[in-house]
């Protein structure tokens, strides 16, 4: 698994990094929604801002939460209906070589 890209904020400032994982907590803990979707759809969105890490760590969490491969390419589509055909190219690039 590639390294943290958030490791330097530990040692820069551990403060900052604790609430950036006390905010991803609240946002993508179960709750009325279930983890695996609240990941999917952090996916979609990350799609969607055309950043292919966070869609490859998405989708690694994704899977990690239960989630399969169809369920994460329904989630390309959505992403790819609401903001176009850029998304399904992020990703190409984040899942090449995953399933």
């Amino acid at each position: 698994m590639p390294e943290n890209p958030l490791k330097i904020i530990e040692k820069l400032d551990p403060a900052l990094l604790k609430n950036v994982n006390d905010t991803k907590a609240l946002a993508l803990n179960d709750g009325a929604l279930p983890a695996k979707t609240k990941i999917l759809i952090a996916l979609a969105l990350d799609a969607s801002h055309g950043t292919v890490d966070g869609v490859r760590s998405l989708a690694r969490a994704a899977i990690h939460a239960g989630a399969t491969k169809e369920e994460i390419m329904e989630t390309v589509r959505v992403a790819k209906y609401i903001s176009g055909v850029g998304c399904v190219y992020v990703a190409a690039r984040a899942l090449d070589g995953m399933f």
